[in-house]
């Protein structure tokens, strides 16, 4: 083969990982250069405050780009041993250094994955010596391994990870199964219960059957005609909630993303399961849009579609199973610039600092907070919540910098346009001096929105000062 196909899949995951920091490394040199942020563009100092936090998201994705160029070129490095091993310790099949050996019923040795995989393609004979075989049992090879890691251990490597290879692979015999299944979703109600049982399953514990989706074309409307069919989806809870996750499960996989999402019945039915259902039909629900979301065009698509009414009121029910979910699922529509003002005016700050208040999801509500901050109409709304005094009780109480990091963040988006935060934020100074405290013990750039605060103070003080004499 060559290369040994894990070898292949983690080349595959760097240069992935690579695309997506250099893709947000682009637009964030973008948002720098342009430096014209269309929420503050009218109030400089804001803008300046906007940019540097972009520069300092850009430092972070420029080192996280070196440590993975790093790390690729250590793990090629470290292949330079691979070249020069024995024979013996190469598997028969694959060609490479065995990670998990094992003696088929002839008395050979592979390693399991890919003599696995010969086996499960309905080989009943020996690879190597053609032999049939009295049975497909497989024993470890305890010796032979111990060989491989001495040997290893001799040429200052380590013994990578057993593979596995079935992501990607489906046999014709996996075909005909799932098909077989796909159909009984158009019989009777019992058949279509336990085929969509069978299904998640599949597709949970094999990666392999969620790429299948992809290539077929009538895969997916056979898995969502039930709950098309049925009238209403709460007759069926069990039947939603097992297609419901099954459709979850193929979001994982990244070429099904914008399918999966540009199928006409998908967005309706994950927002209707947000609204009925049980709750891990809401939560997997919420954790379908999440992943589909991974594409910024499904961003769009989906907050469009009217999905962010239904998630603010899975927040504001309050269901703790189902919070995480439901709040990544908000953050990272919000990620995109256009959906801020839609979570807006579907009543997102009054939902999040009623749950703040009462110190609930506290980190996951601030960082969506902290996106919708940049928004005019989320200030005045911010400002009519008390949201500033409640911030700075946060900062004072937490030990979490991310927390604390988040809550000035937001003060200093309300400071930049209120008059009564600053009001706030003086009274706050007079008696616990909460932001004096975070210019010592904050973050870098907790430290700096803090001293923003406190010199903008500092000098409303001393124009007041000026105008009374």
């Amino acid at each position: 083969m060559g290369k040994s196909e894990a070898n292949g899949v983690a080349d595959c995951e760097i240069m992935k990982n690579t695309r997506e920091l250099k893709k947000e490394l682009k637009q964030l040199i973008i948002e720098i250069i342009e430096d014209n942020h269309e929420d503050h563009k009218d109030d400089e100092s804001i803008n300046g405050e906007v940019i540097l936090d972009t520069i300092d998201k850009t430092i972070q994705t420029l080192i996280s780009l070196k440590e993975l160029k790093i790390n690729k070129k250590i793990k090629h490095s470290s292949k330079i041993h691979v070249l020069n091993v024995p024979e013996e310790f190469r598997c028969p099949i694959s060609k490479e250094i065995m990670k998990d050996p094992v003696i088929l019923s002839t008395g050979q040795t592979y390693d399991r994955p890919f003599i696995q995989k010969w086996l499960k393609e309905g080989n009943r004979t020996c690879p190597q010596t053609q032999q049939v075989l009295s049975h497909i049992e497989l024993t470890p090879n305890h010796l032979v391994r111990e060989l491989i890691s001495q040997w290893c251990k001799d040429h200052g490597t380590e013994l990578p990870p057993p593979q596995d290879i079935n992501d990607g692979f489906v046999t014709d015999a996996d075909r005909n199964n799932l098909n077989a299944l796909l159909e009984k979703l158009s019989s009777t109600v019992p058949e279509q219960k336990k085929a969509a049982k069978e299904i998640r399953v599949l597709t949970r514990r094999m990666p392999s059957f969620r790429s299948f989706f992809g290539e077929s074309t009538n895969a997916l409307p056979q898995l969502l005609a039930p709950l098309t069919t049925l009238g209403s989806l709460t007759d069926h809870p069990d039947l939603q909630e097992d297609l419901i996750t099954t459709l979850l499960n193929l979001s994982i996989h990244d070429n099904n993303k914008k399918l999966i999402a540009e199928h006409p019945l998908v967005i309706p039915l994950l927002i209707e399961s947000l609204k009925c259902g049980s709750i891990e039909t809401k939560a997997n629900a919420a954790a379908a849009l999440f992943t589909l979301s991974a594409l910024d065009e499904n961003k769009i698509l989906i907050a469009d579609s009217g999905a962010l009414k239904p998630l603010l009121d899975l927040v504001e029910s309050c269901n703790e199973s189902a919070m995480t979910d439901v709040t990544s699922a908000i953050f990272n529509l919000c990620k995109k610039r256009e959906n801020r003002s839609k979570a807006v005016r579907e009543g997102a700050i009054k939902v999040i600092m009623n749950k703040l208040k009462q110190r609930v999801f506290v980190s996951e509500l601030l960082s969506i907070l902290a996106l919708l901050s940049t928004n005019h109409r989320a200030i005045d709304e911010l400002e009519e919540q008390a949201t500033v005094r409640c911030l700075l009780s946060i900062i004072r109480e937490s030990n979490c910098e991310a927390d604390r990091e988040n809550s000035i963040v937001i003060i200093h988006d309300i400071c930049g346009y209120s008059r009564y935060a600053m009001k706030d934020v003086r009274d706050d100074e007079k008696d616990s001096k909460t932001l004096s405290m975070l210019t010592e013990n904050g973050t870098s750039r907790a430290k700096r929105k803090a001293n923003s605060i406190l010199n903008k103070l500092n000098s409303s003080r001393h124009i007041n000062y000026t105008h009374t004499a």
